[in-house]
């Protein structure tokens, strides 16, 4: 079970040492007055509970850090800044927030049938995904189009834009190195350090 308040700390501090630019405290306000910290990541899949979102958001950026350093050494600062790791690491799923709601349903226990709360999605403002945490973040601190690049695109195959016969994704990644590195930093963070069942859905 993730400790809420333990985990909303680590990820100030993250934020705080890191993400500098002009709109980063109204930014930091607007998630510590939404349910970003308290939401799951998702509703059935990887860390569907309280607190699951931040979690998930801090093993991203996590993630992103080991993989700077395996491809580009103790160097890789002069490739990506600390800034633009934590940017992309820390705000890829920022779409998330307020789209979570808990409701109750019945579930056999034995015999007995009893409530039981259950996430379930409850879209208020249908943008996509990747695209819809550009948007919010550009809402507060203005993008590198790297940045940008890697957080709309940080799904990969499983984006629905992909799905739908789009090619963009090839073109983003033959351009934007970040747009790879976020993807499998996302993809190792699910599977791996949070040891949930991924099939591309929210």
């Amino acid at each position: 079970m993730i400790d809420v308040n333990s985990a909303k700390e680590e990820f100030i501090s993250i934020f705080k040492a890191n993400i500098h630019r002009d709109g980063a405290d109204k930014l930091l306000e607007y998630l510590t007055n939404s349910d970003f910290f308290t939401t799951p990541a998702s509703a059935r899949y990887h860390l569907a509970e309280y607190g699951g979102l931040c979690q998930h958001s801090i093993n991203v950026y996590k993630r992103l850090k080991r993989l700077m350093e395996y491809e580009y050494g103790a160097n890789y600062g002069e490739e990506f800044g600390e800034e633009t790791l934590a940017i992309c690491g820390l705000m890829h799923d920022v779409c998330k927030v307020n789209y979570y709601v808990t409701e109750m349903r019945n579930v056999k226990e034995g015999t007995e049938w009893v409530k039981k709360p259950y996430f379930k999605v409850e879209e208020k403002f249908p943008y996509g995904h990747g695209e819809k945490s550009v948007f919010i973040v550009s809402q507060f601190v203005k993008l590198t189009p790297e940045e940008a690049m890697a957080i709309n695109w940080h799904m990969g195959g499983f984006d629905e834009r992909v799905k739908g016969g789009s090619f963009s994704l090839s073109e983003a990644l033959a351009k934007y190195k970040l747009v790879l590195l976020l993807h499998i930093a996302d993809l190792q963070a699910t599977y791996l350090d949070e040891d949930r069942a991924y099939n591309g859905m929210a």
